[in-house]
């Protein structure tokens, strides 16, 4: 970066140099552009009086140094006087005291020499602030600790005298003001039951004349010479905490205005401190002056070099070996050691890599920043700084950090290590110690090999009708019925709304489980179709047959809940527009096609798409009818059968079969294929294009 002839402030006011040093090399450097062919030898010479007033600068600036390190060097003297005229027993008030009169002397010696630096100009503007400011804060906390202490006299001098008669006008004030409460109240009773007031306005009118008279007894105690001045007392020592706190940082923030518009001038035209420090966060800050940042940085510090990096090298691991557990997969290892544990260890390795890494970016950025910052002539902040912009923008990062770091570890490392395990051939022969196998089970399952190639074109297809049909048919049921008990001619609605959130509100378990017993080869359903059709139907041994009657089960119990969305925002639609369809002659039909669907479509959309992914991945009803059945073995298998989802397939796929490798392929193919289709659906939804979801 060049140096330039001018600085800018942090609010962008450009300034001109006063170091006449840096002032020549902005002007060489100007030259040199403009003219690249001069060297730097003739173009000094062609600023000869500019370089040596540069030079006069330099040897001024350094005589005011040393008399500037002379000057602080006699500030404990100066502080001997100090204590000579002031004589204040409050320790706060002394310390302000003091530290008003050494700014004052201080301003008076930066002020004489304010033409030489912008450094000095800020150090006299502000300590002539603080030497201001501060004699007033301590004669407002001597004025409010004068008046406490009279206060507190006063107090300890009443409860000593006799405050019987007070009390007892108290009381005595206390019980007419209940019996005027208690007559009030028996003629609100009467109006009540003449019926000139509701019962409500009775209720409302009771509370009210309960709360007047609390508030005029309370008004009454504190006129009670003890109870005045303890609260006189609480007040005056509120304000001691308060009214300080807040003029202290009304100094600090007219200090923070200053900086603000006071540039600083470095010859530093290139950044190295963010990049010689990357490797120790926080050390770049302290150099720079940011002490107390710099704490927080020295303790991701300790955490990258005591936590991180020693755990990815093996130290700390249960039996893995960090990230190199990760390559290795326990081959080799003893008998106890397990691919899965070291792979687990190894995804916990990158992670807290990871959360290191970032650690160093943070540190590098804001040291940088603050660097080229600093270049163009804008103060950094200080920590009261610091401390105001992470109060007022922080928050949503500190309030979200720990739950970011929960879902690292209890979601991020769960869908890590499923999709290392589909790279690998986790199965019954390597129960304890597998190995890498790249896609050969991705491989696998599209071209309709092995244990799972074409049972999972088979289950996937099902899968897809289950869900479009029995998801279809929830919303189709539970439309149908928020529309016809949303009807004006509908008697009894809260009956049949009763009735119909009864699927819902009974656990669903227990449905399926009932409707399993019904449909087994004895049930009393099975022993229906047999009377009514005359032929033996095992809907159990029917594929189709279990298949209709999963759709129509899950249609049912799933139209509950779209019963009662429908029903709320139905009752929420304005009347209005029903009117104005009524007076332009529209037919119920097309005000129900033109009105009610598209406002229920636009609120309902997104939760529609979540109810077919959850009949997707709907595993309860599957598993509890008929476990999965009917089996057939010569299209599915010993693995599944023509009833399974693709989610109970990966159950039983992993659990039962024990093919972890193959499942964890089978989970990623559909969870993106999953993720697509949803995002398609959201994004192709009213709500979602005008971010109302």
């Amino acid at each position: 970066m060049r140096y330039g002839t001018t600085i800018v402030d942090d609010i962008g006011n450009e300034h001109p140099r006063r170091n006449l040093s840096l002032a020549l090399k902005g002007e060489i450097e100007k030259r040199q552009k403009a003219e690249p062919n001069k060297d730097v030898a003739r173009i000094k010479s062609e600023f000869e009086s500019l370089t040596k007033s540069a030079n006069d600068y330099d040897k001024s600036l350094a005589d005011v140094r040393r008399e500037e390190k002379a000057f602080l060097a006699k500030a404990p003297e100066r502080k001997i006087g100090f204590e000579k005229t002031v004589t204040d027993r409050d320790a706060k008030i002394r310390k302000w005291c003091f530290e008003a009169m050494e700014s004052a002397a201080r301003a008076e010696f930066y002020g004489q020499h304010i033409e030489l630096s912008y450094d000095y100009e800020l150090l006299a503007r502000q300590h002539r602030m603080i030497a201001e400011q501060l004699p007033d804060i301590a004669s407002v906390r001597r004025k409010t600790l004068n008046e406490l202490e009279e206060v507190t006299a006063e107090l300890e001098r009443a409860k000593q005298e006799d405050q019987s008669q007070a009390k007892a006008e108290f009381q005595q004030y206390r019980q007419d003001r209940l019996d005027q409460r208690k007559e009030e109240k028996a003629n609100l009773k009467k109006l009540y039951k003449e019926g000139q007031i509701s019962s409500k306005a009775f209720e409302n009118e009771k509370r009210q004349r309960d709360l007047a008279a609390s508030e005029d007894i309370r008004a009454k105690k504190q006129l009670l010479p003890v109870e005045m001045l303890s609260d006189r007392k609480r007040y005056l020592k509120h304000r001691l905490r308060h009214d300080e706190k807040q003029a202290i940082t009304v100094l600090h923030s007219d200090i923070a205005d200053l900086r603000r518009k006071t540039p600083i001038e470095i010859s530093k035209r290139f950044p190295w401190v963010s990049y010689l420090t990357i490797s120790v966060p926080g050390l770049g800050q302290l150099m720079l002056g940011q002490s107390v940042k710099s704490i927080f940085f020295f303790i991701g510090t300790l955490y990258a070099y005591l936590i991180a990096i020693p755990y990815a090298l093996g130290r700390g691991n249960y039996r893995g070996q960090g990230i190199f557990g990760l390559i290795s997969l326990a081959k080799g290892g003893s008998r106890l050691d397990r691919s899965d544990i070291f792979m687990i260890e190894g995804v916990i390795a990158i992670i807290l890599l990871v959360i290191a890494f970032l650690i160093f970016y943070q540190s590098f950025r804001d040291v940088h920043k603050n660097e080229k910052r600093m270049i163009k002539g804008i103060r950094i902040n200080n920590w009261f700084e610091t401390r105001t912009v992470a109060k007022r923008s922080g928050f949503p990062y500190f309030a979200s950090a720990p739950s970011a770091l929960v879902t690292l570890f209890i979601v991020l490392l769960p869908i890590a290590v499923t999709v290392l395990i589909s790279f690998t051939n986790y199965d019954p022969k390597h129960q304890s110690k597998f190995s890498w196998i790249g896609l050969a089970n991705y491989k696998q399952i599209f071209l309709g090999e092995g244990i799972a190639g074409k049972p999972f074109w088979l289950i996937t297809g099902w899968t897809v009708i289950w869900t479009l049909f029995a998801t279809s048919l929830a919303i189709f049921i539970g439309f149908v019925l928020a529309l016809l008990v949303n009807q004006d001619r509908i008697y009894g609605k809260r009956f049949f709304r009763t009735i119909y959130l009864l699927p819902w509100a009974v656990p669903a378990f227990i449905t399926i489980m009932f409707f399993s017993i019904m449909f087994s080869p004895d049930g009393p359903l099975t022993n229906l179709l047999h009377q009514l059709t005359g032929q033996i139907i095992n809907i159990k041994d029917s594929p189709w047959g279990t298949r209709i009657v999963l759709i129509l089960l899950q249609g049912w119990l799933g139209s509950s809940y779209v019963f009662l969305l429908c029903t709320g925002i139905l009752q929420s639609i304005p009347k209005d527009l029903y009117e104005a369809a009524n007076i332009d002659g529209a037919t119920g039909f097309q005000q129900t096609r033109h009105i009610t669907i598209p406002i229920l479509l636009f609120q309902t959309a997104p939760l529609m798409i979540g109810q077919y992914t959850f009949n997707f991945n709907n595993f309860s009803i599957i598993y509890l009818f008929n476990g999965g059945g009917p089996f057939e073995p010569s299209k599915y298998g010993n693995t599944a059968g023509s009833s399974d989802l693709l989610i109970s397939y990966i159950y039983k796929l992993t659990i039962q079969k024990q093919f972890q490798g193959i499942g964890a392929a089978i989970t990623m193919i559909v969870s993106l294929v999953l993720i697509f289709i949803t995002w398609i659906g959201f994004s192709r939804s009213k709500s979602f294009r005008e971010e109302k979801l």
